[in-house]
């Protein structure tokens, strides 16, 4: 899948770089469309990023199975694996490069995991972003969107053994689903002391409304990408001795973590994806995941693309 320049998307047969002795060849079966950095991608608003420009090859959310390995890692062929991304396309881009039918990736990089998640595989990163979203001093009561993020930060935070959060949601369309936690518009909310409130509607204008319902010393995680300036009035900030926390990239522990609260049955990831098509159907699949919101998450089934 190559994004040749901003709303310039098509299927093309690209040259793979040469797999070396510590790499292995994946053959992907199914990869998911972000509807966050992709998004921003596929529009031409991304802001500065490392290894940023066109064309490129995007997707970070991918599962396949191992079709050829270096000889330390001959064992692993056929194993099922998440792969969060390769940088195998010679002079185009990978950025982050999961969105094709074959990967040449670093053994180390590919994931095993239970063949039984078939498609659901490719929620690990967007679950193990949530969980790095968590990881602080004070697990979250208020999470902020309910699109997959939010109903995963929700889903961790009752793993985590947190009392069940609050969602805020205000698209009618995406209150419902929720499995023990209460959705809520924002103005039938009136709670104003939150100890931890973690942001994942990517809403640059926000954070003065949230400020608004800190209890004093409260957090406000940034799990969201935020395409525009982010800023907030300073006196109820300081009123409240607010702190400010941004959540990026998850970590090894952040998978780890996860891939056990799934294998433990304390993560459920049923009910997120909601729409599926061919690579072929690419250019309609990019539209329908950035622009139908009844779409948490479309993924492309690349099992029979040849």
């Amino acid at each position: 899948m190559v994004l040749n320049s901003p709303e310039d998307l098509a299927v093309r047969t690209v040259a793979l770089t040469a797999p070396g002795d510590a790499d292995v060849v994946v053959d992907i079966d199914w990869s998911g469309i972000s509807t966050g950095t992709e998004r921003l991608l596929f529009q031409g608003r991304m802001p500065p990023f490392p290894g940023l420009g066109y064309p490129l090859v995007p997707g970070y959310e991918s599962v396949g199975r191992i079709a050829a390995a270096g000889p330390a890692n001959q064992h692993r062929i056929g194993e099922t694996v998440f792969v969060p991304g390769a940088t195998c396309y010679g002079e185009i881009r990978g950025l982050f490069g999961g969105a094709s039918s074959r990967v040449v990736m670093p053994a180390a990089r590919a994931v095993p995991i239970d063949p039984a998640l078939a498609e659901k595989g490719v929620l690990i990163a967007l679950a193990a972003t949530a969980q790095h979203a968590i990881v602080g001093p004070v697990l979250p009561d208020l999470i902020v969107g309910h699109g997959v993020v939010g109903r995963l930060l929700a889903r961790l935070v009752i793993a985590a053994g947190g009392p069940a959060p609050t969602v805020w949601e205000t698209n009618p369309q995406r209150q419902d689903g929720a499995t023990g936690y209460q959705v809520l518009h924002p103005d039938a909310d009136t709670r104003r002391d939150y100890r931890c409130i973690c942001d994942a509607s990517g809403d640059s204008n926000i954070l003065d409304t949230l400020v608004m319902r800190l209890a004093f010393g409260g957090e406000i995680v940034l799990a969201g990408f935020y395409a525009d300036r982010v800023s907030f009035a300073f006196p109820m900030a300081f009123i409240k001795e607010a702190r400010f926390r941004i959540a990026a990239q998850w970590q090894p522990a952040d998978l780890e973590t996860v891939r056990q609260r799934i294998a433990d049955g304390t993560l459920s990831l049923d009910g997120l994806i909601t729409h599926r098509m061919t690579p072929s159907q690419a250019d309609q699949a990019y539209r329908t995941a950035f622009g139908d919101s009844t779409c948490l998450k479309m993924i492309l089934d690349w099992r029979t693309h040849s």
